[in-house]
């Protein structure tokens, strides 16, 4: 897949911006959107859903944001998902390691796998690479 449209849903300005740097920096994305909580991203997925090229090809979770945290915007977006016409792979993002978060994340069809703070370019290169495969 060329250029993929990216999101990152994280509250962490930081994160966020360094997040945005790493995969700006691979020349692999189309555009990055950034949310900094899952309920904004889920409005605009909700409604953008018809409109492929304003849908992700690949999201970027944090789990612990405030007013709706990574798990929660999973329930509703895995409803949503079926909805769009394209694929949408996710990765959850996380400077925990607590082993319950891993364990949940397996159970989820809809996560691509459990990324552990800090995001490198390597890992961003390795993933967003992978996307052209699919």
């Amino acid at each position: 897949m060329l250029n993929p449209l990216v999101c990152v849903i994280d509250d962490d300005d930081i994160h966020q911006y360094t997040t945005s740097r790493i995969i700006n920096s691979t020349q692999l994305a189309q555009k990055v959107l950034l949310f900094s909580d899952g309920e904004y991203a889920l409005d605009y997925f909700g409604e953008n859903i018809n409109d492929i090229a304003k849908i992700p090809d690949v999201i970027f979770l944090d789990l612990a944001m405030p007013v709706m945290d990574g798990w929660q915007f999973l329930t509703e977006f895995i409803k949503l998902k079926p909805k769009a016409r394209k694929s949408i792979t996710l990765y959850l993002m996380s400077s925990s390691i607590n082993p319950t978060d891993l364990k949940r994340a397996r159970l989820i069809s809809a996560v691509s796998d459990f990324i552990v703070k800090p995001f490198t370019k390597e890992r961003c290169v390795e993933i967003l690479n992978a996307l052209e495969v699919n």
